[in-house]
């Protein structure tokens, strides 16, 4: 895994060097232990919150450098805004904004957790540790040089809180889900030439370590299964494609499975229908939804959650050479189901295709959600602020509808229905995989809606969100790692109890 700096948790005390950072609000007060430890350089604070006119709004700082009376080389008041308009998933955000404010060179720093009305509960702590550790992520091993400036903050940080071992628990939990964002990110980043199909499948592969069952299908296997939706796509490849399916059983023996699905094309040119050539490269993340769900897998294996869940990823590489599939081809998938192929850019929606009904038919899960960088057409539609969400059960969409606001991993609920599902109807096939211009990420949500049968399904657009995302106070990175969070949150929250 990429270099990231994990914070330790210690009693709230005075630093004896390196930098301070301390919490309070638009009251600009402080908590008592805070007070404790500021002594006479609390009202040079104050003083300086007028000179500069700080407020204490959320996400604001005040800077002193050399603060008399204190032996840290340098003083920084975050402000966290309204208490009454805090809410629980600020205090990741917290953490990101703690760990962005410490200067590069600064290599120790303490951040006080305690508020003017309250120090940090163990929770709320371990939370902005989570935070604070995604922010120090960096991808640069393919660096052999570093340019003067380009080095984020990577101090050493302690937490002062008031319950240090109730914090260290609440670590536990969140320490494995940063590591599982953080795989995923590794996987999003890394060239394609360096992450394959078969290599994309050792990768998940190590997650037998943590007791996670791996099967791997090649060719052969999926050719026996009749695969031919997934196949055909990468059949132009001199990389051959994989099917990875991750199983951890830490639920009752025999209770239907929680499942999820995510679309692994490692390299997308468009295949025939080949993609502009610039901004190609970016095609490196077109399986970012898989990355998404070995980091899942990941975080629910090593939290040991107490459910059954399968993780599954069809691994492709869409290459058009002499023997890629033609526009026109007619495909047959696993369900027997016969696809017309329109154009062989979209291609996921046919991994998916075999890969959901394959879940579906083998494990009869409780419910599936798939994550793809699908199409351009969510992001006109949404931005990159939200993934779209698309499903046939509403207490599954209303679930992760409220999951992804306590991440602030945000969907936003699309219609399906039957007069989209008229547009991928073929004239020489049961199907076609495009449905035309208008409605575009709709019509490939309904193509992956007929394999899916009566089971409860969301399917989730995240082309606006896996890769080349807007930068947030947990993330500088090019692959964000979207979705493990989230997840993870809607399986804790409604599938362990």
């Amino acid at each position: 895994m990429a270099d990231v700096r994990r914070p330790s948790f210690a009693p709230i005390s005075a630093p004896s060097g390196g930098v301070l950072v301390v919490l309070t609000d638009d009251s600009l007060g402080f908590g008592p232990r805070t007070r404790g430890v500021l002594g006479t350089a609390a009202a040079m604070v104050a003083k300086a919150a007028k000179a500069e006119r700080f407020t204490g709004k959320s996400g604001s700082a005040l800077d002193i450098v050399a603060p008399a009376g204190l032996k840290a080389s340098r003083l920084i008041v975050l402000g966290t805004g309204k208490a009454a308009e805090r809410k629980s998933q600020d205090f990741v955000k917290l953490g990101g904004v703690v760990m962005g404010r410490v200067p590069a060179a600064a290599s120790e720093a303490v951040a006080i957790l305690e508020l003017p009305d309250a120090a940090l509960k163990p929770d709320a702590a371990a939370d902005v540790a989570l935070g604070a550790t995604l922010r120090t992520y960096s991808f640069d091993r393919y660096k052999t040089k570093r340019k003067e400036g380009d080095e984020d903050a990577k101090a050493r940080l302690t937490l002062g809180v008031a319950d240090a071992a109730g914090a260290r628990r609440a670590w536990a939990s969140r320490s494995a889900i940063a590591d599982g964002v953080v795989i995923a990110r590794d996987l999003v980043n890394e060239p394609p030439n360096i992450l394959y199909p078969a290599e994309f499948a050792r990768r998940a592969a190590a997650l037998r370590k943590l007791g996670v069952g791996i099967d791997i299908l090649d060719v052969k296997a999926m050719r026996k299964l009749k695969m031919g939706a997934l196949l055909g796509v990468g059949q132009g490849s001199t990389q051959e494609s994989r099917l990875v399916v991750m199983r951890w059983n830490g639920g009752k023996k025999g209770a239907p499975p929680v499942s999820f699905i995510g679309k692994g094309v490692c390299f997308d040119t468009g295949g025939i229908s080949i993609k502009p050539a610039a901004g190609m490269e970016d095609m490196k993340g077109d399986m970012a939804g898989a990355a998404c769900v070995v980091g899942l897998m990941h975080a629910l294996a090593a939290r040991k959650a107490k459910v059954n869940a399968i993780g599954a990823i069809g691994l492709v590489e869409n290459m058009p050479d002499g023997n890629a599939q033609r526009p026109g081809d007619i495909v047959t998938s696993m369900s027997g189901q016969t696809i017309e192929i329109i154009n062989t850019d979209a291609e996921g929606r046919l991994v998916l295709a075999d890969v959901v009904h394959y879940i579906n038919t083998r494990f009869k899960p409780k419910f599936m959600v798939d994550l793809a960088t699908l199409t351009g057409a969510i992001m006109v539609a949404l931005g990159q602020q939200h993934a779209g969400l698309f499903s046939n059960d509403d207490k599954l969409s209303a679930q992760l509808t409220q999951a992804g606001l306590d991440t602030d991993e945000k969907v936003w609920r699309m219609p399906l229905g039957p007069d989209y599902d008229k547009m991928i109807d073929s004239k020489f096939a049961d199907m076609k995989n495009t449905g035309g211009r208008f409605g575009g990420s709709i019509t490939a949500a309904q193509f992956i809606g007929r394999f899916v049968g009566k089971t409860p399904w969301a399917h989730l657009d995240i082309a606006g969100t896996g890769f080349s995302s807007p930068s947030s106070d947990i993330n500088k990175s090019w692959g964000s790692g979207w979705g493990v969070r989230l997840l993870d949150h809607l399986v804790a929250e409604h599938y362990e109890k």
